[in-house]
Parts: C-alpha cells; sequence; structure tokens
C-alpha cells in the first residue's frame, strides 16, 4: 500500500495519505503535512493551523467513531490550488456532523466548562470554512483557508 501520493501541476499541489484508525497515525500524517507546507513555500504557521485541526479530528474518528477494534482507513487530502488551502477528511465511521457541536462557552473558567467541543470550534475559527456531509456510508469533512489569510 502507497502511504501518500502527491501531485503536481503548474497551477496546484495536492498531497493523499491514507492512513489506518490509529492514533499514532497522527505523527506520520503531521510530518507529511509540514513537508507539504514547506515544498509549496507556505508560513509554517499555517502549516501548524492544517495540523492542529487535522488531529483534532482524526483523534475525534479513531477515539469514538467505530464500534469495533477492526482496522479501518481515514483518506486525507491536501492541495493548494490558486492559493487556497484546501483538505478532506473522509471516513467509513459512525455517521457523525461535527459542526452541529453546541458552540462552547469560552469565557466560563475552565474546571465549569464540559469536557469536548473546543477542538472543532478552534477548526471552525482558524479556517475560512468548514463543510460536512455524510454520502455513500462515508463522512467527508472539509475545510480550507487562504494562503493570503
Amino acid at each position: 500500500m502507497q502511504d501518500f501520493k502527491a501531485q503536481r501541476n503548474a497551477m496546484s499541489s495536492r498531497l493523499e495519505v491514507k492512513l489506518k484508525n490509529q492514533l499514532p497515525e497522527i505523527h506520520r500524517l503531521a510530518e507529511a503535512v509540514d513537508g507539504f507546507f514547506e515544498a509549496q513555500g507556505l508560513p509554517i504557521k499555517l502549516a501548524y493551523n492544517f495540523n492542529l485541526a487535522f488531529d483534532e479530528i482524526i483523534t475525534n474518528i479513531v477515539s469514538y467513531g467505530y464500534d469495533d477494534e477492526g482496522e479501518r482507513f481515514i483518506d486525507v487530502s491536501l492541495s493548494l490550488v490558486d492559493g487556497l488551502v484546501e483538505a478532506e477528511v473522509i471516513d467509513d465511521a459512525k455517521p457523525h456532523d461535527p459542526l452541529q457541536a453546541k458552540t462552547p462557552d469560552i469565557t466560563a473558567a475552565a474546571e465549569d466548562r464540559p469536557i469536548g467541543g473546543l477542538g472543532v470550534f478552534f477548526i471552525k475559527t482558524l479556517m475560512d470554512k468548514v463543510e460536512y456531509r455524510h454520502e455513500n456510508g462515508r463522512n467527508h469533512l472539509y475545510f480550507c483557508k487562504r494562503t493570503s489569510a
């Protein structure tokens, strides 16, 4: 199995990574994302934002998305097209729209807040656009950010 594929032409660049549904895979993804951003000459802060988003998303899928311990795969893609970095995470976990999560009360003291909800809030704050759809038995989470932002 090929771990990742990179494609590049004059107008766009793309990275595709297939992850096992295991938390240590997040580290491998982060290295691939860092390499992608470096190769494109994009700011490290932008790479950090995408890695933070991927970490949150993959952790939630692996930790809560499956009812069994079987090996599954999560497809991650990242592309740069005309100054827009686009990402998509596709999995076959239980249908779950993370965008329906209640916005956390960030003004409350940390000990008074319920556990969870901050990750999706941060993704929505960091990215220009976040969308979810469930199609053909798979969750698709898309998010993007302009490189000039």
